[in-house]
């Protein structure tokens, strides 16, 4: 049976562009979910937990206005965990999945125990974080990771922690020395099968020439299911990484990119989202299967885009076959013109009249 092209889930990242504000969280479910995306995903995270008070914002952020340190951007940012679960209440109103990125185990378990979150995502900034990345993988859910800013080897090696983390028993000691052995192991291989591993620029917006979306390649051989988070303007890249065969595409949502906050304006709104979701949808069903040979649409056409063997002018019973008598010519179903060299030099077994196919 031809192999078809996986569906590509769209992931609507809403991150922070609620504000800080519930009732703009809520909206941007129900647009996601509008918008045909499969899935919509928040940020949570402990301001505390997450920046010393003198950490810098990026210069993508303090340029949209969040002030010199990420304390106060993400003060102003953070949904509160009832209002988490209101989101999730609202997803499962809009059927859409829900997901969440914890950036502190905190949040984590709170997502993963209180409001049942079933996949956890970890953001580029994390991959490197691997003693969090190993508490994460603990929590014994899929993982999707965002891999901005890594080398080939951190991503290798956050994927051994990974496998790490579901092999090794309670007393075994982490090291990246045990990660790498964990990830050359044969029981690696159906953990790495059901983890996502995304290319991702951690730039906002991301530079089209920067997207590399042949990664995407790189991280298929390497046995996990390949994604790319994508932060360029406009949809087309992302389109070309669903042909690139991308599994999970992320990419921001917004209600205004005219609106203040960290990532509005490298974010879709909600009718470029939607053209999103369509095209990806209509990119992998043009993937198709990998097995060449005719399709529906095309077999009504072969009898009259192809040539056959005709006689080339009257052709008497006994006359040696050959190409002076012989043409290939459009005439309907027939031989195949490969099948001159078969006859040439044979007898003619009756006789033909000009154009007249020649008979298998």
């Amino acid at each position: 049976m031809a192999h078809q092209a996986e569906r590509c889930e769209i992931i609507a990242e809403a991150g922070v562009n609620h504000d800080g504000r519930e009732d703009r969280a809520l909206a941007l479910v129900e647009a996601a979910a509008r918008a045909g995306a499969d899935t919509v995903k928040f940020q949570t995270f402990d301001p505390e937990e997450l920046a010393t008070a003198a950490a810098p914002t990026a210069a993508y952020q303090s340029a949209a206005g969040q002030g010199p340190t990420q304390a106060e951007m993400l003060a102003r940012l953070v949904l509160s965990p009832a209002g988490l679960r209101r989101v999730v209440d609202h997803c499962r109103a809009h059927d859409i999945g829900f997901l969440s990125t914890p950036f502190d185990i905190g949040s984590a378990r709170m997502l993963v125990d209180d409001l049942g979150m079933s996949r956890i995502k970890v953001g580029s900034g994390e991959l490197t974080n691997l003693p969090f990345l190993l508490d994460l993988a603990r929590l014994d859910r899929p993982l999707l990771l965002s891999t901005g800013m890594a080398e080939m080897s951190e991503v290798k090696d956050a994927l051994g922690c990974v496998a790490f983390a579901r092999l090794a028993g309670s007393g075994e000691r982490p090291s990246t020395a045990a990660f790498r052995a964990a990830l050359a192991s044969a029981e690696a291989r159906p953990i790495l099968a059901g983890t996502v591993v995304m290319q991702c620029v951690t730039q906002y917006p991301a530079p089209h020439d920067q997207a590399n979306l042949r990664v995407i390649d790189a991280y298929a051989g390497l046995g996990v299911r390949p994604g790319y988070s994508d932060h360029t303007l406009g949809i087309d890249i992302a389109l070309a990484a669903v042909a690139r065969g991308a599994v999970v595409i992320e990419k921001h949502l917004t209600l205004d990119r005219t609106a203040e906050g960290p990532d509005h304006k490298a974010s879709l709104e909600p009718n470029q989202m939607a053209a999103l979701v369509a095209g990806a949808r209509r990119v992998t069903e043009a993937l198709g299967s990998a097995v060449k040979q005719p399709v529906e649409a095309e077999r009504p056409n072969i009898a009259v885009a192809r040539r056959s063997l005709v006689a080339r002018r009257a052709i008497a019973a006994g006359e040696v076959f050959s190409s002076d008598n012989l043409a290939a010519r459009r005439a309907g179903a027939g031989l195949a013109p490969a099948r001159l060299w078969d006859l040439e030099g044979g007898p003619s077994p009756r006789a033909y009249a000009a154009n007249e196919l020649i008979d298998p």
